[in-house]
């Protein structure tokens, strides 16, 4: 098969297992239950892509998942879209560049980047946007979307949700595709 073409089906698979997943998951009613199963589900979908089908498909699949999670609801702000971009972004980079097949040198490039991701995110968006820059963007529009909505920090939702839970879900979600990846190496002769 062309390499273009495997690459293009691989991704476009690994981008729809995704948003099945991102979909199965909009569905769950408490906000911080459906983060942590969605948000571990992404992780490891983000993980599996970069090491199993490589870089340029990982990148791929981890900016276009928050582009998806907002159109599902599950990203809760326009503005969070890019910041999750990029955390997704040092994910998967780190996580290839630091990956080796030493067990011991897995974990620390896991842990390695999803810290950085978490630390990415909480930076950007509980720092940055939610303290910084909170009276210039609350109740702004850009045409109908709202770029900042008081009840997202009226209620402490999103600097919650850009703090621990972002390090669980990318700690768990990594350890899963780390666990599945040699399996599915095996059956896809790769």
């Amino acid at each position: 098969m062309n390499k273009k073409i495997r690459w293009i089906t691989e991704t476009a698979a690994m981008l729809a297992l995704l948003i099945c997943l991102q979909w199965v998951g909009s569905l769950i009613p408490n906000q911080l239950i459906r983060q942590l199963i969605t948000g571990t589900c992404v992780n490891a979908v983000l993980a599996v892509t970069v090491l199993l089908v490589g870089m340029s498909s990982g990148i791929t699949v981890a900016l276009i998942s928050p582009v998806c999670a907002f159109v599902f609801g599950i990203a809760p702000n326009f503005i969070t879209v890019a910041p999750i971009m990029l955390g997704n972004v040092c994910f998967v980079v780190l996580l290839k560049l630091l990956m080796c097949r030493k067990l011991w040198r897995q974990i620390l490039a896991l842990i390695a980047a999803a810290v950085v991701k978490f630390g990415v995110l909480y930076i950007l968006v509980v720092q940055v946007i939610c303290v910084m820059l909170k009276d210039d963007l609350l109740g702004k529009k850009i045409g109908e979307i709202v770029v900042l909505g008081p009840k997202m920090l009226e209620s402490n939702m999103l600097p919650l949700m850009f703090s621990w839970p972002q390090l669980v879900t990318a700690l768990v979600g990594g350890t899963l595709a780390l666990l599945i990846v040699p399996t599915l190496r095996k059956a896809l002769h790769k």
